[in-house]
């Protein structure tokens, strides 16, 4: 049977049972009480799986298969010492009625042990609380939070079955004893915001998979668009953060030196001027070339054209060779996709001065398909920015993982550009994806 590793989340559930007594990672200490019942029960029919889940304690939580083998091993013990076995292991226990003849060696004994079991819940408390760097005793500026306190107070009295303790505690973690009793009384209002942020979690969990790893703003739109639910950017951050779940942040790009032109390459002027959403499909066309390793340090090339009103991805060629071919084919597949018959005086096909763009025989194709073009200023990312947060967001995606064949990256490049145009919506586009939103501005048009 495999160990199961329990999350914070579930230790904190577990924590709230009254049947048990402590709780870690990889294991939980249940009661005597609860020890003593589960066997009585058992011997009126019931079964493991029953007697735990009535307990709160259900396998989805617990793990499966742990009822059955716990319930096996307290049968064995009982048969073996009886219920004293059970109740020798309980640390604490508070002494029993005072007679009115004095204290008793065995009422003694208690107390030193509960005297014990409170000296230990203190140093427990104080070095989990140094073990986060939170210390409250050290004059430092307390940072833990006021439940995470709780929670360990909580722990500390439930562990060591101590009575009484409740205000000492309280003064050591700096919490009130109000709101500490405050906390416990509303434990079935905690549980049931827990149950609903797991189930939440989920359904986020699995449209940050489905959408390539992405942010809170796409989550939050994906929802709204495709599940018909409403959820507060908010709550999708504090969900995720809480279960660890933390969307690639992509670095910046270091300065690369454009190739400088020459004699025979001309460059042309910035027509753009980064205006690149004029509010028309296809009146703004943007394009650039970007490298895909792959297998063994071998490279690949991608030149795109995107449409700067809508993002759509109009244009793409995929190659291993860096030669003027690259560009050509991504031209001669542009007329395929573009609408013609949208009415506008100029169009713009903007690039940066690279050696492709500034060859005269480009030019010449560009200017044959009756499109003006714009170059951005030397050495400027900025005025080409769309077409480069294009390919550092798909990079993000295809090589998230090694591609060792060409055909493996070539594969994963195809599938992120289908996602991109048909299935990535974008706040920009009124919360709409790139085909969707050119099909908008074409209906309005």
């Amino acid at each position: 049977m495999s160990k199961k590793i329990y999350t914070e989340q579930e230790i904190e559930i577990l924590e709230r049972n009254l049947n048990i007594k402590s709780v870690s990672s990889k294991s939980i200490t249940y009661s005597s009480a609860f020890k003593i019942k589960a066997i009585e029960q058992s011997k009126t029919g019931m079964t493991s799986t029953v007697i735990f889940e009535e307990a709160g304690l259900p396998a989805s939580l617990i793990g499966e298969g742990k009822a059955h083998q716990s319930l096996g091993r307290w049968k064995k013990s009982m048969a073996k010492q009886g219920q004293d076995g059970f109740l020798q292991e309980t640390r604490g226990k508070g002494p029993g009625p005072i007679g009115s003849q004095g204290v008793s060696l065995e009422d003694k004994l208690a107390k030193a042990n509960a005297r014990i079991a409170y000296l230990e819940g203190n140093l427990t408390l104080v070095k989990k609380l140094e073990l986060h760097e939170r210390s409250v005793k050290n004059g430092t500026k307390a940072v833990l939070k006021t439940n995470e306190r709780y929670t360990l107070i909580n722990h500390i009295i439930r562990e060591y079955q101590l009575k009484n303790m409740v205000k000492h505690l309280c003064e050591i973690a700096e919490v009130s004893r109000s709101g500490y009793y405050y906390w416990l009384k509303t434990e079935v209002n905690r549980m049931e915001k827990y149950e609903n942020d797991w189930a939440d979690y989920k359904l986020l969990y699995h449209v940050f998979l489905d959408k390539k790893k992405c942010g809170i703003e796409e989550i939050k739109m994906t929802l709204e668009n495709e599940y018909n639910l409403v959820m507060n950017h908010k709550k999708i951050r504090r969900i995720l953060r809480m279960n660890g779940i933390i969307s690639p942040i992509r670095k910046a790009k270091p300065y690369r030196k454009i190739m400088k032109a020459t004699q025979e390459h001309k460059t042309k002027k910035n027509l753009v001027n980064r205006h690149f959403d004029c509010g028309t499909p296809y009146k703004v066309l943007l394009t650039d070339i970007t490298y895909l390793p792959y297998g063994n340090g071998q490279t690949a090339y991608l030149s795109a054209v995107k449409d700067g009103a809508t993002g759509e991805i109009v244009a793409h060629h995929f190659s291993t060779s860096l030669k003027m071919g690259l560009v050509y084919q991504t031209l001669e597949k542009l007329p395929k996709v573009i609408q013609q018959d949208i009415l506008e005086t100029e169009r713009y096909f903007h690039s940066d001065q690279g050696v492709h763009y500034t060859h005269p025989t480009f030019q010449k194709k560009v200017e044959e398909m009756g499109l003006t073009q714009s170059m951005s200023r030397r050495g400027n990312c900025w005025d080409n920015a769309p077409m480069e947060s294009f390919f550092g967001h798909m990079k993000d995606i295809v090589l998230s993982e090694k591609q060792e064949t060409l055909q493996d990256l070539w594969y994963a490049v195809e599938e992120y550009i289908e996602f991109y145009n048909h299935r990535r919506y974008q706040k920009k586009l009124k919360k709409m994806t790139p085909i969707a939103y050119r099909d908008h501005l074409l209906w309005a048009v």
